[in-house]
């Protein structure tokens, strides 16, 4: 926004108060989107659990399937080390 629509810090110019009220109400949509994609992926979860798939373990896969290959196979490298170090392995 530019200097004009701040004349007076308290009053927004008509054109000011329109584009908030859009900026204001494209979040609500993309809220209430946010929200329906929610209760879809819990409905999904929920399948998966039934037919006795671990949830905890599928949010895992598809945590590191996001990850840069790469990097992932660098953590996974390092991980190990740690825990050969540790004995754990």
């Amino acid at each position: 926004m530019d200097d004009a629509s701040f004349e007076n810090p308290d009053v927004l110019t008509a054109a000011a108060q329109g584009r908030l009220r859009t900026i204001i109400e494209r979040i609500e949509r993309l809220e209430e989107d946010k929200k329906a994609v929610m209760e879809d992926m819990k409905e999904v979860f929920a399948e998966a659990k039934g037919e006795g798939y671990d949830v905890k373990v599928l949010r895992k896969v598809i945590r590191i399937r996001k990850q840069d290959r790469a990097k992932r196979q660098e953590e996974e490298a390092i991980l190990d080390l740690y825990l050969s170090a540790l004995g754990e392995v």
